[in-house]
């Protein structure tokens, strides 16, 4: 098992990106869902825990098929789709409990993500204090404006070194932002990839990780470039634009009866610390050294820029 530590800064505070998150979860997933394919909303309702409080539990069903990078296509099934549950106690969140984010077609494959959010520049010290850790692991600092992105998903309206937002009048970011930009707050996630499977274990784990990676950097400069679109939001308003806008998606989804089943796991124990996942992003299409890759096929045409609000919005002007 491979476990890494991501600490990813944000010129915000937790208050305003616990909006500026579901917000931006929900807008990334539909841009990236098309017929058949992208991410469904199967439950999205309150859960209460003895230790972490009121908090959010939500369960996805990921279509991926033409997502995935070319070498995976040319081993898995043409139909399938990841379950992925989450129990959101923000600031603490928890995503995939062992085996809750596990394909039936890879048995020896899980991923587990742990995440905090505190209002610092990431300088805290052992912030998990788990027991799931033994010994050294990496910690990797991850700078949504200065470290690279894979060149198909950049877009120069979410870079975070030219935008500036209207509303808050925070960005452009400059080199060493983080040292001096306030205000300021840092995810904390903790990661962990198993495959258990001989000969293969330590690239599989690795070329996870930088999936992860690329994820995180992407759904957190969004969450930023489109803060003038979220700030303001109340909760109880993007918790609106959330359900209507996960209809939607569903809808254009359509119904698809999926050819693998996926594990299913019982809610996590009270002993769990933690939080939500980054938004669903297609996955790398760079093969790992150890998998030659098929023909390149023609990709399909990019999410459009931008997502047309519900209609909570539209009620919003009109009051």
């Amino acid at each position: 098992m491979l476990v890494k530590e991501y600490r990813i800064c944000m010129p915000l505070t937790t208050e305003e990106y616990r909006v500026g998150q579901l917000y931006t979860i929900s807008k990334h997933s539909h841009q990236e869902s098309e017929k058949g394919e992208g991410v469904e909303v199967v439950k999205n309702e309150p859960h209460e825990d003895p230790v972490h409080g009121p908090g959010q539990f939500t369960e996805k069903r990921v279509h991926l098929s033409s997502k995935l990078p070319s070498w995976a296509r040319a081993v898995t099934p043409r139909i399938f789709y990841i379950t992925e549950k989450a129990w959101n106690y923000y600031p603490y969140t928890i995503t995939a409990d062992s085996h809750s984010l596990q394909c039936s077609f890879l048995p020896k494959f899980s991923i587990y993500i742990e995440t905090k959010y505190e209002d610092n520049c990431g300088d805290s010290e052992n912030v998990f204090h788990s027991d799931k850790i033994l010994g050294d692991h990496e910690i990797s600092f991850l700078d949504i404006a200065f470290d690279e992105i894979p060149e198909r998903y950049y877009r120069s309206l979410e870079d975070p070194r030219f935008f500036s937002s209207a509303k808050t009048g925070r960005g452009p970011l400059q080199e060493g932002w983080r040292q001096h930009t306030k205000p300021i707050m840092c995810s904390y996630k903790l990661v962990s990839v198993k495959f258990e499977v001989w000969g293969l274990q330590t690239r599989v784990e690795q070329f996870v990780h930088k999936v992860i990676r690329d994820i995180l950097l992407i759904g957190h400069r969004q969450a930023f470039a489109w803060v003038d679109e979220w700030c303001g939001m109340t909760m109880e308003e993007v918790r609106r634009y959330e359900q209507e806008t996960q209809e939607a998606t569903n809808e254009l989804i359509g119904l698809v009866a999926p050819a693998i089943s996926v594990s299913e796991v019982g809610q996590p124990t009270a002993t769990h610390s933690a939080p939500a996942s980054a938004p669903s992003t297609p996955l790398s299409d760079e093969a790992p050294e150890f998998l030659a890759p098929p023909k390149t096929r023609p990709r399909k045409k990019s999410a459009p820029e931008t997502l047309t609000l519900p209609a909570l919005r539209e009620r919003a002007g009109a009051e």
